[in-house]
């Protein structure tokens, strides 16, 4: 599935030059932006997080 998909982008870049200047500036324009790249990275890295437990009383 991932080489699939790997194709498919591949394809498109060849066949629209222009898409990956496109692609790079969304890219930018997103890194610019420090609250997106975190929320970005708290919703990859939560499930490998590992869980705290509530304090025994």
């Amino acid at each position: 599935m991932r080489w699939l998909l790997l194709g498919a982008v591949l394809a498109l870049l060849l066949l629209f030059p222009n898409l990956l200047t496109v692609i790079a500036a969304v890219a930018a324009g997103i890194l610019a932006k420090p609250l997106l790249v975190g929320l970005g990275l708290g919703l990859v890295l939560r499930p490998h997080l590992p869980r705290l437990r509530r304090w025994a009383r």
